[in-house]
């Protein structure tokens, strides 16, 4: 399984790569709310209660790249659902390869991917002055979550993909990835939130993901949110790759 696993990513990691309108809006959109946020919102840097910080951009990288990772995602679930519509997804299923693999392939694709995404971010950060508080280990830090964000995403990309089986029905769930991420705390500070979204972020998962990787960044190596950041991003892993799972099964029966 470890290797058709492997050869399903390079082909998903290939394709892509060859496909500038799925690649071009990972890092294009993100960076341009990026600019946008830092250049207007400096000031509010001052407002009592924010938490202290070398600068805002620092507070705004993990923003970018959880969005980032969410569009990924996103279009994990679209390139299924377009081989699905294409035939080749049946096509695969009547391959000599173990039907997990299918899945794995793009979660791993997405590890990779997700870690590219997340170094981006990062060397777009410091050309532009931000501090990694945390080092190198920092570093190694926001990398690995990232990576992880990356595969939770993809799974739930994937899951949506095996029930839809459209690429429209999963590139309409485009203004639902803002919503949840703009109820949040990735933009802005938990405490500083008026109600409701302060008590809807408290339970958004990707409050968590955004300020396990704003640590390392803007505040040091302080364990608890970082250990939160990686127990409920393995957690999303564990729901959604669970659904996914469950949707190619529910998508072979269909296909019988």
């Amino acid at each position: 399984m470890i290797a058709p696993s492997l050869a399903l990513a390079m082909r998903a990691l290939r394709l892509t790569l060859r496909r500038p309108q799925f690649l071009i809006p990972l890092f294009l959109m993100p960076s341009i709310f990026l600019a946008v946020n830092t250049g207007g919102l400096a000031a509010t840097t001052r407002l009592p209660g924010f938490p202290e910080t070398s600068g805002f951009l620092d507070f705004q990288l993990p923003a970018a790249m959880v969005q980032s990772l969410m569009l990924s995602g996103l279009q994990a679930g679209i390139a299924v659902a377009l081989e699905i519509e294409s035939g080749f997804f049946d096509r695969l299923i009547t391959a000599p390869v173990a039907r997990l693999s299918i899945v794995l392939g793009r979660l791993l694709a997405a590890a990779v991917l997700g870690a590219f995404q997340v170094s981006f971010f990062l060397i777009v950060g410091l050309l532009f002055g931000a501090e990694i508080a945390g080092g190198v280990g920092g570093v190694v830090l926001v990398l690995l979550l990232g990576s992880f964000a990356a595969v939770a995403f993809a799974a739930i990309g994937l899951a949506i993909a095996f029930r839809a089986r459209q690429a429209s029905v999963v590139q309409g769930l485009f203004p639902f990835v803002f919503a949840v991420l703009y109820l949040s705390s990735a933009f802005f500070p938990r405490e500083l939130l008026s109600s409701p979204a302060d008590s809807i972020s408290a339970w958004n998962p990707l409050s968590y993901m955004a300020d396990g990787l704003r640590t390392p960044i803007a505040f040091g190596l302080d364990a608890a949110p970082i250990i939160e950041g990686f127990a409920v991003t393995g957690g999303v892993i564990a729901v959604a790759s669970l659904l996914a799972v469950a949707g190619l099964r529910w998508r072979l029966s269909d296909a019988v």
